[in-house]
């Protein structure tokens, strides 16, 4: 299991961000946190035993659904577009 790498993380910071400074919005949270759940679900897919792995993503899929009904409740367009932008939901 390989951990988001730096140039990868900078790279989403890059296209997610609002400005230069900005590296903790939900929008990029969001992406972040929807890059590192694929690559948890690859992992689980080979190690279909590993259960910390299996805790860890509901966890982490449960914080990026949080963020996401805070997004969709303070900008609706900006959430509709994040969504479609990554491929979430239907």
């Amino acid at each position: 299991m390989m951990p988001l790498t730096k140039e990868k993380n900078v790279e989403i910071i890059k296209k997610y961000s609002k400005s230069d400074k900005d590296h903790g919005s939900t929008s990029v949270q969001v992406a972040i946190m929807t890059e590192r759940i694929k690559q948890l679900t690859e992992h689980l897919k080979s190690n279909k035993k590993d259960q910390s792995t299996r805790r860890g993503l509901l966890k982490l899929v449960g914080k990026r659904k949080s963020l996401l009904q805070y997004l969709r409740s303070r900008n609706e367009d900006g959430y509709k577009s994040l969504i479609k932008d990554l491929g979430i939901r239907r």
